[in-house]
């Protein structure tokens, strides 16, 4: 019988050959995994409990806030609590910073979270993620300012994403490969499904919201276009899927190949992902398996964040589809 490797054991063999580690990394993902178990059993009985609906609150982002945002953001909170470690959560659900106060002198870790990535997608039973980045601080405990948390997409220490679908599966890199483990309801862990996943060279598959259209530049909608043409040599048209959830849209990319896209628009050249939660995290984990994630102008990771929510356009995936969707940006019109 082949032996299971659970989320704990493999984080801990991981680091082992890596001189100067303490474990900490471990201790901080069993954390994000237990908030995953926990997001993950409440999803479950959803339906027959009072977490669907609106809360009839505004979030930061100017998003209405799902009562299951609320709940999975809580759980996050509650998690690292009591871990002296992180002294800092950053999440798409709050406006500012939150300081946990058993790390007060000592925490010297961020970790910058989507609570509940998709969530438009509640309320019909679809996939939903979680996504996260770990970032060490250069000072221990509590952040002097919101600068020292403005890091860039390369000096993360890991990322990852949960996702609740017919499985949920808990998917991080922290700089040495992209590793997958999928949760075994019954024993209540997380164990190795996929190491070392590389995404192919090149893909099939695109995800966009094509509602957009007529809000995108010359050069994305001239991108389309030459996805949708006929040439069979070439491997075109590539097949459009699109969820409604980026966690969901980039791991099938991820493991089949293509693209994932959320352009910036005429009116909104920023588009609609945010930097340090969303495009950064993923943007890391695609590059470790082989991708590329980019503005359409730049590396996504290179880009230093002017604030905490910061918004960009973002394209993502394998890296000749990437690469090409540069060069029809690089040759449009200016927004």
């Amino acid at each position: 019988m082949t032996p299971r490797f659970s989320l704990s054991t493999h984080t801990f063999r991981e680091q082992a050959p890596i001189p100067g580690t303490s474990g900490e990394f471990s201790r901080i993902i069993m954390q994000i995994a237990l908030g995953g178990k926990l997001i993950a059993q409440d999803l479950r009985k959803a339906g027959l409990s009072q977490f669907l609906g609106s809360t009839g609150l505004i979030n930061v982002q100017g998003e209405e806030v799902q009562k299951l945002d609320e709940r999975a953001n809580q759980i996050f909170l509650d998690v690292f609590e009591h871990m002296e470690l992180v002294s800092t959560l950053v999440s798409e659900e709050m406006e500012k910073p939150y300081l946990i106060k058993e790390a007060d002198g000592q925490g010297r870790y961020a970790v910058f979270l989507d609570p509940l990535d998709g969530s438009s997608n509640i309320d019909v039973n679809a996939s939903l993620g979680s996504i996260f980045s770990i970032h060490r601080l250069s000072v221990e405990g509590f952040p002097t300012s919101e600068e020292a948390l403005r890091k860039k997409g390369s000096d993360q220490v890991a990322a990852g994403y949960i996702l609740y679908g017919s499985c949920v599966l808990l998917v991080y890199t922290c700089g040495h490969g992209v590793h997958q483990f999928t949760l075994d309801q019954e024993a209540g862990e997380f164990f190795l499904s996929a190491k070392n996943i590389q995404i192919p060279k090149r893909g099939k598959i695109y995800s966009v919201n094509e509602g957009n259209y007529q809000k995108w530049s010359t050069g994305t909608q001239q991108f389309l276009h030459y996805l949708h043409e006929v040439d069979v040599q070439a491997g075109r048209p590539y097949t459009s899927r699109y969820s409604g959830c980026f966690v969901a849209d980039v791991h099938r990319v991820l493991c089949k190949g293509g693209l994932y896209m959320y352009p910036g628009e005429q009116k909104n050249p920023d588009g609609k992902l945010r930097l340090m939660y969303e495009a950064a995290p993923l943007s890391f984990l695609v590059e470790q398996a082989g991708g590329m994630g980019s503005t359409g102008v730049e590396p996504v990771n290179q880009l230093i964040p002017k604030a905490l929510h910061q918004r960009v356009p973002l394209y993502i995936g394998s890296q000749d589809d990437v690469t090409k969707a540069e060069a029809f940006l690089r040759s449009e019109l200016p927004i």
